[in-house]
């Protein structure tokens, strides 16, 4: 006698797949300050988001004059590649005749520019509006 298979009802088990870290994002926009052109950077800027920031700075100041700001104040994470970026902006700048300004609240990332020992480098304003009243109009 043929027997018909049965099938043994299980509650169904969910298993969730693992959590994967999201990557976080380095997010760049232009974003002028009083009048001068200033590039605001947020995320976690490391050697991954380097050669996109060069692109974007080098862009930025040949499109512009004057003193240039990079906007850090909501950068979460910097490191030595990040640093030497900054530093290699500065240098474009220096060429010209042009300064760089960094706004970079006290925490981790202006720690870190401490660090390296090359804070002094740059002008470093804790916030936008620092930054602002720092800005002299020319003539």
């Amino acid at each position: 006698m043929p027997t018909s298979a049965r099938r043994l009802h299980t509650p169904s088990t969910r298993v969730d797949a693992p959590t994967v870290a999201r990557m976080p994002v380095l997010d760049i926009r232009r974003r002028p300050l009083g009048g001068a052109p200033c590039l605001a950077v947020s995320g976690e800027l490391d050697i991954a988001g380097v050669p996109e920031l060069e692109q974007e700075l080098e862009a930025a100041i040949a499109d512009s004059v004057g003193a240039f700001l990079v906007d850090a104040s909501e950068l979460e994470f910097l490191d030595s590649s990040g640093i030497r970026a900054l530093l290699r902006a500065r240098a474009l700048l220096g060429r010209r005749d042009r300064a760089l300004g960094l706004v970079i609240p006290p925490g981790p990332v202006r720690r870190a520019l401490d660090l390296a020992g090359v804070s002094d480098l740059f002008a470093i304003y804790a916030s936008r509006a620092a930054a602002a009243r720092a800005l002299v109009s020319p003539g």
